[in-house]
């Protein structure tokens, strides 16, 4: 599946509800990886640069380690993560430069 195309209608047959009963989350293969996405408010594209430095988090409650820990994990196993727009205006990253095991 193109990460280009839009899609009208989502395959939620592999969606779990996370954040709530208002927010789902999709896991989709792309080229060399998978993207993860969701149907929530989404990140501001003027926030992708800092989004993934340690303490960053847009509520006033969170922590900003999770994305910080997201990014260890991807570069750890030699993985590129990358945040993307989201067509629904929820967020959406894109985990390439996964090698598979023949």
């Amino acid at each position: 599946m193109s990460t280009d195309s839009a899609r009208a209608e989502k395959d939620t047959s592999n969606a779990i509800e996370h954040g709530g009963s208002d927010v789902t989350v999709w896991v989709e293969p792309i080229e060399s990886g998978f993207a993860v996405e969701d149907d929530g408010p989404g990140i501001p594209p003027a926030d992708f640069d800092r989004i993934f430095e340690a303490g960053y988090s847009s509520e006033r409650t969170g922590t900003g380690l999770g994305l910080s820990i997201v990014e260890q994990i991807a570069e750890a196993h030699g993985w590129s993560v990358r945040p993307t727009e989201n067509s629904d205006g929820g967020a959406r990253f894109e985990i390439t430069d996964i090698s598979h095991l023949e």
